[in-house]
């Protein structure tokens, strides 16, 4: 990953944000669907996919692959609780694209550089899609969550640290020696999804699993710290920073399972979690990104952790309705500071309608902090969609199947969706040198 900052002169960013300013009244589902498809179009401007000549599924550097996925997550979310289908055909054709031939998001070119965060970020896309019913030509989506539940299976590590997850899948790659909290999160979150979807073990095996790992390992602290990572030659060597995506997949998964069980155990984790959540990534009522944000040293990827977070905390309040009373004004107070950031005018960097682009930092006194990108679009999308009501949509019914009740945690069948994907270029791994220490992220 690269340092890319993109910074305008803020004076004159600031003088020409009246033109074309998003204003909503947030007393109107119509207006923040307005305000959200504005804003919807200035992410979609980044991406070239969909063009001849280009490749499905990939946005232009200096975006990684995983942030494609990421931002069809967004714009799934979007679709399914605005009840529009403008962006579908683009979506559906990308992750497609992208499954890989063995359907799991293991495209050719892109195996040897792959993490597997990189690989949950699209799963979890996925199992959004079908839990959205979003889809032309009625993809299995299901099948490719199911398929990478089943690589993560496969690739538990128990001879090193106990357990867990390496950062990347290739021994070649810097991070094959790390286990970080961001590989173990998708995973956990994609087996209490798929739980709380299938009503079926192994999931819900593995999903305890994950966590308990985390907690013994030292990465989920007593007091629900999620920290990002350790190294296999020295495990009780735990790296302590923390972001807001880490926290946004245990939150949401435990959410899942606490809705799938009724667990007092999944509450307690909830709980913890959300209190944390609230502790360490909220400052002046807002999201924000405490490991960076205020030195302005936020990575590419980085600028986009929050629309994982917002994600998260929607869907906990409805897995969770109890957290709904604490989490509601939180996601009020994100939209209008989001919305308020969506008032740029910058020179480059930015597609969408003049006088909207979306900054990143809401915690400052002005409106628009000069940066866009991708991740400032999508934190600000995921912000607005937050506060719509109710899907549009009608989700599919609880599948049920065979499983594993009891013994040690086992592989689900595999299963093949209907349209296969093909291959997409090749990207690197990197590893970033921040605060005088090393942290690794995703790629």
């Amino acid at each position: 990953m690269k340092f890319t900052m993109q910074r305008t002169a803020l004076a004159l960013a600031l003088l020409g944000a009246s033109a074309g300013a998003i204003k909503v009244d947030f007393t109107s589902d119509d207006s923040i669907k307005a305000g959200a498809s504005t804003i919807a179009y200035g992410l979609v401007k980044y991406y070239n996919g969909n063009e001849t000549g280009q490749i499905p599924g990939n946005l232009p550097q200096p975006y990684y692959w995983w942030e494609t996925g990421a931002m069809f997550a967004t714009l799934i979310d979007y679709m399914a609780y605005a009840g529009v289908d403008t962006y579908l055909s683009l979506m559906t054709q990308g992750m497609l694209f992208q499954a890989g031939k063995n359907n799991d998001f293991l495209p050719q070119n892109q195996t040897m550089s792959e993490g597997n965060d990189d690989q949950g970020v699209w799963a979890l896309a996925a199992l959004s899609a079908y839990e959205n019913a979003l889809g032309i030509g009625n993809p299995n989506w299901q099948g490719l969550g199911k398929n990478v539940f089943n690589d993560f299976v496969q690739r538990w590590d128990s001879a090193h640290c106990g357990g867990g997850l390496r950062w990347q899948m290739a021994p070649v790659n810097a991070g094959y020696d790390y286990k970080n909290s961001a590989s173990n999160g998708v995973f956990f979150d994609v087996a209490a999804r798929l739980f709380q979807q299938m009503g079926q073990d192994p999931h819900s095996e593995w999903a305890t699993k994950v966590f308990e790992w985390e907690q013994k390992a030292g990465l989920i602290s007593d007091s629900y710290q999620v920290f990002d990572g350790l190294q296999v030659e020295s495990c009780n060597s735990v790296s302590k920073q923390q972001s807001s995506m880490n926290a946004a997949l245990f939150l949401e998964g435990s959410a899942y399972m606490y809705n799938a069980t009724s667990s007092s155990d999944w509450k307690t984790r909830v709980d913890g979690l959300l209190k944390e959540v609230s502790t360490t990534f909220v400052k002046n009522g807002v999201l924000y990104e405490p490991m960076c944000e205020e030195k302005e040293l936020c990575t590419v990827d980085q600028q986009s952790y929050k629309s994982f977070l917002i994600r998260a905390l929607k869907a906990t309040a409805q897995q969770a309705p109890y957290t709904a009373a604490t989490i509601q004004p939180l996601l009020q107070s994100n939209a209008k500071a989001a919305a308020a950031s969506c008032s740029g005018s910058v020179d480059k960097g930015f597609a969408g309608q003049p006088g909207t682009a979306c900054g990143f930092s809401w915690i400052g006194d002005s409106a628009f902090d000069g940066n866009v990108g991708v991740g400032e679009q999508m934190n600000a999308l995921s912000a607005l969609t937050a506060l719509l009501p109710q899907r549009a949509r009608s989700q599919p019914s609880t599948t049920s199947g065979s499983g594993s009740p009891s013994g040690s945690p086992s592989v689900s069948p595999s299963v093949k969706p209907k349209s296969p994907g093909n291959k997409i270029a090749a990207n690197l791994v990197t590893v970033l040198a921040l605060f005088g220490g090393v942290v690794y992220g995703l790629c």
